[in-house]
Parts: structure tokens; C-alpha cells; sequence
């Protein structure tokens, strides 16, 4: 058994309906394990060590604010290579454009790098990425507890409609206004952590 880094993202940590079924998923504990679970908001120089890698990109100082604006559900899984493999399967492509249909990026993505989760998509790479983030955050307990059911509304799909608007630059203004009151709907958030979470992903669209 290894070990896998996973990060709900801050549309996943917050968009309730999508978190609950992800979460739903993720909980069954198939061929994995769930060994950490916790809330966590990452420092700048973490996520930039993190992504180091797609540094000298032109969407790189949005991924480091998406990643840092808000707390996020942070844990860690155990499991063989073979079922690691199996659970990115599952979760899809990293863009949604190319998320293969029935994968929960092409459910619950909205667009681009706006993509629920990050899993480690290797022992090699969840051995390197979980030792970096325990050096920030305790990653050997379980200290949430998310619900698999919501009753929060689930605005994917228009969401995504939306979103592409946005970056075609179509009835811009019209389209991000109405992203915000869906985003508000979907969430259980409020004031400056609500503007925060519209900003990081109207970012993407830019």
C-alpha cells in the first residue's frame, strides 16, 4: 500500500451537492483507505512547490490564488498502485473538456482547471507530495466529517454553460453575475469567503 495526497478543491470543498458526491465515493473505501481527513488553508510557497511544474505559465498566479484564497479539505489514502490507478480513472481527466463522461471531473467540473479534486497519480508522486504537505499540516487523523447527501442544489451543468460565456467573452457581465448567485446557492458560504470564492473562479475564465 502507498500513499495518495487528495484535495478537494475549492469548488468541491464548497459547492456542497458536488462534495457530497465525491465524497460518497470516496468514503466507500473500495480498494482504498482513508487514513487522514482535515481542513486546511495552504501558504503561497506550498502551493507554488506544490505546482512547480506549470511555473512560467500564463494561468499560474491564478492556480496558486485558487489554491490559497480559502480552506480546503485536505487528506491522505492509502492504497496500491493498481487501485490508485483505478481511482483517477474514476475521478477523469484533469481537464474538464477531456474528462471522460461518467467520471466525476466531467460530472462536477465547470471548466479548465476548475476541477474538484487533486489525487496523487502515483505511489512515487503521493510518497513526494504527502511528505512535502506534512511538513504544513497534520495529515494522520480524521477530523472531518462530510455528509454523502445535500440538499443544496446542483448547478454543474449550467454552471459550465456559463463559464464558457465568460471566457468566450460572451454577455460577460451578465454571465458572471448569474455564476455568483448560483455559486452562493450551491454553498453554505457568505460575505468576504462568497466573494472570495466567485473571484478565484471567475479567474479561470480570464
Amino acid at each position: 500500500m502507498a500513499d495518495a495526497l487528495v484535495i478537494f478543491k475549492p469548488d468541491a470543498s464548497y459547492r456542497l451537492a458536488a462534495r457530497a458526491g465525491i465524497w460518497g465515493w470516496l468514503s466507500s473505501e473500495r480498494e482504498w483507505k482513508i487514513e487522514s481527513l482535515t481542513w486546511f488553508q495552504p501558504p503561497a510557497a506550498l502551493i507554488e512547490s506544490h505546482y512547480d511544474f506549470l511555473k512560467g505559465r500564463p494561468f499560474f498566479g491564478w492556480l496558486v490564488d485558487f489554491m490559497t484564497a480559502l480552506p480546503m479539505v485536505v487528506g491522505r489514502v492509502s492504497a496500491s498502485a493498481e487501485a490508485l490507478e483505478r481511482m483517477r480513472h474514476d475521478l477523469g481527466e484533469t481537464r474538464i473538456q477531456q474528462s471522460r463522461p461518467g467520471s466525476f471531473r466531467e460530472r462536477y467540473g465547470i471548466f479548465g482547471g476548475i476541477n474538484c479534486l487533486h489525487l496523487s497519480d502515483a505511489p512515487e508522486t503521493g510518497a513526494s507530495e504527502v511528505a512535502r504537505w506534512a511538513k504544513f499540516v497534520q495529515l494522520d487523523k480524521l477530523d472531518v466529517d462530510l455528509e454523502v447527501e445535500s440538499e443544496k442544489p446542483d448547478h454543474t451543468f449550467h454552471l459550465r454553460s456559463l463559464a464558457a460565456q465568460v471566457a468566450g467573452g460572451i454577455h460577460v457581465d451578465l454571465a458572471s453575475q448569474m455564476m455568483r448567485e448560483l455559486l452562493a446557492e450551491e454553498s453554505d458560504l457568505e460575505g468576504e469567503p462568497l466573494e472570495a470564492f466567485w473571484r478565484i473562479t471567475l479567474g479561470a475564465l480570464a
